[in-house]
């Protein structure tokens, strides 16, 4: 903060007033944030001339060496709430849970979580549904941790499974991904650079492991420890559903947010567990989905279209390719296609 703000303005009599270096910074950062206003109206005005995409989702899941399968996934592509906010035409909800120490926590994420979002989605007619999202999607992480917990205590012997979760909430052409762990969410963009186009990756979720600096100070406070990366030496995530004797530790349930316009230049979004990227990294996961788009040639299923096919069978070898590069652990792999051409015919 400037200490001298609050002072007045000297009274000049003489000569003009002069340019200092503090005017042109303001002067900068002002057209930086008209820009940066005129940037976020355009892209709104764009989404509104593109209407709301059509979603559709597509899952694999392999066992790999694990003798049982603890992930577990939802797919929701027109979600069943109460009531909509009155500018709202569609919710869709896709999760990915990565359970641990047993299949209990992650699939009872994959029943209430939902549920539990449903119960807390904003209705009426809201102009602005972004922090009201937010909260929902908080309070319904939390609430489903605490009622995984109460449960887990309340068994003989006490269960100790818990989970990773993405989630991926899409309000017409709004998405939000909250997440917690090590799944990621990543959506494939094609943009134009100096005439030519390209595709970008961009990640929509953070990473959570007891080894990232926050994360690691957040459990020394609470009065846990951080050994080999993990906590405790045991825990390999540092955020979860369940785990209930490492919440005192300063593991939690809060999740990251974050926030992307969907537009005409993407083509999918993906959501996988850390089976997957053990053994990809998060652009050769989308790489080799778009290898698989533009090869065409997959066999359709009764009822398929051929670009629906291409799909099913992109997220398919994914999944089987990671198992075959030699991840024994769990693989959950969901891809979700993104179609403005089919929502405005």
């Amino acid at each position: 903060m400037d200490l001298f703000d609050d002072l007045p303005e000297p009274t000049q009599t003489a000569a003009p007033p002069q340019t200092t270096r503090h005017d042109e910074e303001e002067k900068a950062m002002k057209r930086r944030r008209d820009e940066e206003e005129e940037e976020e109206e355009e892209e709104i005005k764009k989404v509104c001339r593109e209407g709301v995409p059509a979603l559709k989702a597509y899952v694999a899941a392999r066992r790999g060496e694990r003798e049982e399968m603890q992930d577990a996934h939802v797919l929701l592509p027109d979600m069943n709430l109460p009531s909509l906010p009155g500018s709202v035409s569609r919710v869709s909800y896709f999760a990915v849970f990565d359970g641990h120490g047993g299949a209990r926590a992650s699939r009872f994420a994959a029943e209430h979580l939902h549920q539990n979002l449903a119960k807390r989605f904003p209705a009426g007619d809201a102009d602005r549904l972004d922090k009201p999202i937010r909260m929902c999607l908080l309070d319904a992480f939390r609430q489903t941790d605490e009622d995984f917990l109460k449960t887990a205590s309340s068994q003989k012997p006490a269960w100790k499974d818990g989970s990773t979760a993405t989630v991926l909430l899409v309000v017409d052409a709004t998405a939000y991904v909250a997440n917690l762990g090590d799944s990621r969410a990543v959506l494939c963009r094609t943009e134009t650079v100096d005439g030519r186009r390209r595709t970008a990756t961009l990640a929509l979720s953070k990473e959570h492991n007891p080894t990232i600096y926050e994360e690691r100070m957040r459990i020394q406070r609470a009065g846990g420890a951080v050994r080999d990366g993990r906590v405790l030496g045991v825990l390999e995530v540092s955020r979860s559903i369940g785990d209930g004797q490492y919440k005192r530790c300063g593991v939690i349930s809060t999740p990251d947010l974050r926030r992307c316009q969907l537009t005409a230049s993407d083509r999918f979004l993906l959501l996988a567990c850390d089976g997957v990227f053990k053994v990809f990294s998060v652009d050769e996961a989308v790489k080799f989905v778009l290898t698989v788009l533009q090869e065409g040639g997959a066999e359709s299923r009764s009822g398929q279209a051929e670009e629906e096919a291409r799909f099913d069978a992109a997220c398919q070898q994914l999944a089987s390719e990671a198992v075959r590069r030699g991840c024994a652990d769990n693989v959950t792999v969901i891809l979700v296609s993104i179609d403005y051409g089919a929502s405005s015919s």
